[in-house]
């Protein structure tokens, strides 16, 4: 069998992996093994943490429904209610939307359901 030398692509790989790993602490940044251990770890939580930031989002958005919510004398649990019964549809990232920029028209939708 024919021997590969494999100099070129071998110091191409390393050169790639230790860039992605630039500003990493320690020996993280440069020695390839841990700079491959720190990327894989890296990856790992990017993952997991992109799932993580829907529910998250929509936590921060209930609370600030929930805040508005209480200056108008309901609670969050029944203000949702009150709307599911009204058969008004706006989803839970529009409602913090109009309650944060738009007190106004938050008003309004809650003088709809009727407090």
């Amino acid at each position: 069998m024919t021997r590969v030398k494999r100099g070129t692509i071998k110091n191409k790989k390393r050169k790639n992996v230790l860039k992605a790993a630039k500003g990493y602490r320690f020996g993280r940044s440069t020695k390839e093994a841990a700079a491959k251990d720190a990327l894989r770890h890296a990856g790992a939580y990017a993952f997991a943490h992109r799932k993580d930031k829907k529910t998250d989002r929509r936590g921060l958005w209930q609370m600030t429904i929930s805040a508005a919510a209480r200056e108008f004398g309901f609670s969050y649990s029944k203000f949702i209610d009150s709307m599911k019964k009204k058969k008004i549809v706006v989803d839970r990232k529009i409602l913090a939307d109009l309650a944060y920029s738009e007190p106004e028209t938050f008003k309004r939708i809650v003088d709809k359901l009727g407090a």
